[in-house]
């Protein structure tokens, strides 16, 4: 897979995450904070994939 492919299902999965934390309310709610963790979790995943080959800095 391609690292701008990584990269996009990162922000994928940071709209998903970011949009369940909203509904968390304040981490009660078992259903969205787990999709919350998991969401961050694989986003960062994914933008560490995709840093392996994209060229950041100069």
């Amino acid at each position: 897979m391609t690292p701008y492919a990584y990269l996009a299902i990162a922000i994928i999965l940071e709209v998903v995450a970011t949009n369940a934390l909203k509904a968390t309310d304040g981490f009660t709610r078992l259903g969205p904070s787990a999709l919350a963790i998991a969401g961050y979790g694989g986003a960062f995943f994914c933008l560490a994939l995709a840093l392996r080959s994209i060229p950041v800095g100069g």
